[in-house]
């Protein structure tokens, strides 16, 4: 990668999407002890979410949010801004409870991507959303192959409105090099994730719920949530908190906080925008072992991201989204391998973050009635819409539990109690994701070396020993 490319790239400050109106000015933290009927313990998308539906649901309800830094510090101030129908866990539920089960859920994750472009809407929040569908594409022959068995499978949960596409088709909606196919979903769109969040939090303390932001909880117990300037008491206690579940007392090993990396270029000339096309503005995803992500931003730049540097020892956590000049430039890599056209633009800014990794790899919600502990999460990067799903099915979930409601379609999804085992301790923990993840780069090239069909043998071995399948 040529150094002129990164030149002057701004790397951390939580992430790009913070760039044109700075960090947030952050709400007042808890000045006490206080007492609520529901704390939500997490001020990103779930727990905001998860606040808004139980406010719009029974309005008498007094409802605290308490979030460490600001709400969307963590992974929804970072992420890359897909809003789509993918679902952490989705095979291992058809395992467990059945294919139709596992047919329920998937839809409900198509109805959630327009349940957010509804709910955004309607709360006029403009988030930057272009309802353009997700596009994943092919570029090796074992990758096509992949494609092939991940469509028809798509078409089994239900997705009949998916499209396959040739190279040729494929080459009319975006012009990757060297891609021999795609196949597309109308059930996605591109957003600005901190737009979204920060309209979120806005809308939900206009409902009348109360965010304490610089309030680390540091032990959640039955009926108390626990900050160093006092603590909450409440029947219900919920869990919100994805990648930073590990540093609560006791959740050590319950999720692995999974980095994932990103850049964004440059705004493109409408010169460079026609030699690519990506006109539709859909999300953009590959077929890789180590699968890469991207989008089109509002303001004409294109955002990439990848796995980078995968985890911390110790389950540790960035302060900022710094990222390692390797990930970058691997980064970059990746974009001009796209699009070779682009290998002289620059990388304006690079960010990290993490998002929650359950042992078995399948996003959860469980409400405990016994405790009134609640949680949700485990969305394995899939979070931008799942986390509606959850928040709905939470709320819906409480309702239940409080006598307010009866149970619902939500409530009898297969992800719902759904239990898992502890990772394991270190370093196991770190020796095994960071292996996993070199044997997915090593199987990616020799797929792209050999052009087998076969995917790489490698590949398969990771998965299994990493519990994804």
């Amino acid at each position: 990668m040529s150094s002129s490319a990164v030149s002057g790239t701004v790397n951390g400050g939580v992430s790009f999407w913070y760039a044109d109106d700075g960090l947030p000015v952050q709400r007042d933290p808890l000045a006490g002890d206080e007492s609520a009927d529901v704390v939500v313990v997490g001020g990103g998308y779930t727990g905001l979410w998860t606040a808004y539906y139980l406010k719009k649901a029974a309005p008498f309800l007094r409802i605290t949010v308490l979030e460490q830094k600001f709400c969307g510090y963590g992974a929804s101030g970072r992420n890359g801004g897909w809003l789509y129908n993918g679902v952490a866990g989705r095979e291992r539920y058809a395992k467990l409870h059945g294919h139709e089960a596992a047919v329920r859920l998937q839809k409900a994750m198509n109805a959630t991507v327009a349940e957010v472009v509804r709910a955004t809407r309607e709360e006029g929040i403009e988030a930057d959303m272009h309802v353009g569908g997700v596009l994943e594409v092919a570029y090796t022959p074992a990758q096509l192959a992949r494609l092939k068995e991940f469509h028809a499978r798509e078409l089994s949960y239900g997705e009949k409105d998916r499209e396959l596409y040739g190279a040729r088709q494929t080459a009319e909606r975006i012009r990757v090099a060297d891609a021999v196919g795609s196949s597309w979903t109308p059930h996605g769109a591109r957003l600005h994730p901190v737009k979204l969040v920060k309209g979120l939090a806005a809308a939900v303390e206009a409902l009348g719920v109360t965010i304490h932001e610089r309030t680390p909880v540091t032990e959640i117990r039955p009926k108390h949530a626990v900050t160093p300037y006092g603590t909450v008491r409440a029947p219900y206690i919920l869990r919100c908190t994805e990648g930073f579940t590990a540093s609560l007392k006791g959740q050590r090993r319950t999720w692995l906080p999974m980095n994932s990396s990103m850049i964004a270029t440059e705004p493109l000339s409408q010169e460079q925008w026609d030699r690519i096309g990506w006109e539709g503005r859909e999300t953009l995803g590959d077929m890789a072992h180590a699968y890469m992500y991207a989008q089109r931003t509002a303001d004409g730049r294109i955002a990439l991201g990848g796995r980078g540097v995968p985890y911390r020892f110790g389950s540790r956590t960035d302060n900022d989204g710094r990222t390692q000049p390797a990930t970058i430039e691997a980064l970059h890599d990746i974009l001009v391998r796209f699009f070779p056209s682009l290998a002289g633009v620059r990388v304006t800014h690079a960010w990290s973050g993490v998002l929650g990794v359950p042992r078995d790899w399948c996003a959860t919600v469980t409400l405990d009635r016994s405790t009134g502990l609640g949680w949700a999460g485990g969305y394995v990067g899939s979070g931008v819409a799942t986390t509606n799903l959850a928040a709905r099915t939470l709320c819906d979930l409480v309702q239940q539990d409080s006598g307010q409601a009866g149970p619902t379609e939500l409530t009898a999804l297969p992800w719902v109690n759904h239990r898992v085992r502890k990772w394991e301790p270190e370093p196991l923990r770190w020796l095994g994701v960071h292996g996993m993840y070199a044997t997915y780069r090593t199987a990616d090239r020799r797929e792209r070396l050999t052009h087998s069909v076969e995917s790489a043998r490698l590949a398969r071995l990771a998965d299994r020993v990493a519990g994804r399948h």
